[in-house]
């Protein structure tokens, strides 16, 4: 048994280097909810996600107003329980959003405190699929002030040459001729034989005009179209991805199983990108995945591949991590104090107990807005 002593809180607001665009948005800086929880046998997990590029108090309010003191005492293998214990507190609050970020990363900490405790590397203590690594696809393509197509296809080249067999790009912000433009550029640089994903992170409202896009992409061979629209479009979803022939992909900023069974019924998506500090936790994640399983459908996490990679590593239908090679976008790298290794495009998975790192608090403190709130 190991009873839960204490949980720590902060929110750590960290600049971007440059300013950088999507399809819908332009993000300067983020902000990243952390947390650590702490056994009374001197044992901490830590749990973290990004909540927002302003606005970030409101997980922590979460986590320290509303879930975190239902923690205190109780053990903390009992996760299941512990897990329906802060869903059914969160009801009125919310069942999504920054709330449920704040079940998930504290979900996440249990996870992570328990692996620790068994002195094993949580793809281990989750039930290992495969033994020493994953594949991993580079993500970037992001837009920046005179990044021209020769500039990006240089940069996903770039991650090719470093061994990647798969890269992503951002879509959806331009006309339909510049994005091929893009487009083009990007698989001259690339080769035939890489994968490329296509992201256009929600920037299409209606079929018609997604299909005017997808016209476009289709010759150029996209591996996936990932969030073509709004994620609680799944009628939008499902019809796209009945009149393209380009896999369709979603489920970033998804949450609960209850959705996601929602969008397997429909065929909204082939491969979900479900992400754990998102969707409810490691715990709701592993029930996502299998029942993904059921449908013959992929899991290809999203974001926080010092997180996912453990999670792919011990689920049989997941592929890909998706992995920032810098802190130019996915900045939270720098509040952390161990890196993954990759080798010929596969990431190498930790070998140390639970997820493998720790805050690198130095940092924390330089970033946090409000410093370390402490639950007893």
């Amino acid at each position: 048994m190991a009873l839960i002593e204490s949980i720590s809180v902060c929110v750590a607001r960290v600049p971007l280097e440059t300013v950088t665009s999507f399809a819908t948005r332009t993000v300067s800086a983020r902000d990243y909810c952390l947390v650590k929880v702490r056994s009374r046998d001197g044992v901490e997990g830590i749990g973290f996600c990004y909540v927002g590029s302003a606005g970030g108090r409101i997980a922590q309010v979460a986590v320290e107003e509303l879930l975190a003191p239902m923690l205190i005492g109780q053990d903390s293998l009992r996760v299941e329980g512990l897990w329906q214990t802060m869903y059914q507190e969160s009801l009125l609050q919310g069942r999504s959003g920054s709330v449920m970020r704040a079940l998930s990363i504290l979900d996440t900490a249990l996870w992570d405190l328990n692996a620790r405790t068994a002195k094993l590397p949580l793809y281990q203590y989750l039930g290992a699929y495969v033994a020493d690594r994953v594949p991993a696809y580079a993500s970037g393509g992001y837009y920046l002030a005179d990044k021209t197509p020769d500039i990006l296809g240089e940069e996903l080249a770039g991650y090719v040459a470093a061994g990647f067999k798969a890269v992503k790009m951002k879509v959806g912000r331009l006309s339909p001729s510049e994005e091929e433009d893009r487009i083009e550029a990007a698989r001259e640089a690339i080769g035939a034989d890489i994968h490329l994903m296509l992201d256009a992170n929600n920037a299409w409202s209606d079929v018609p005009t997604a299909l005017t896009y997808m016209k476009r992409y289709e010759p150029y061979d996209p591996y996936w179209m990932e969030e073509p629209f709004g994620p609680d479009d799944i009628e939008s979803h499902a019809k796209l991805a009945e009149l393209t022939p380009v896999v369709i992909a979603t489920g970033e900023i998804a949450y609960g199983r209850w959705y996601h069974k929602e969008l397997l019924d429909k065929r909204g998506a082939e491969i979900l990108q479900t992400d754990a500090v998102v969707c409810g936790g490691i715990t709701e994640w592993k029930r996502i995945a299998a029942l993904a399983a059921g449908y013959g459908v992929t899991m290809c996490p999203h974001w926080f591949h010092d997180l996912h990679v453990q999670l792919v590593a011990a689920t049989p239908n997941a592929r890909y991590v998706e992995f920032f090679p810098d802190d130019k976008v996915l900045n939270f790298r720098r509040l952390i104090d161990t890196q993954l290794q990759h080798e010929g495009g596969d990431l190498l998975l930790p070998q140390t107990p639970g997820l493998g790192f720790n805050f690198e608090e130095k940092t924390v403190k330089k970033y946090t807005l409000d410093g370390w709130k402490v639950v007893k």
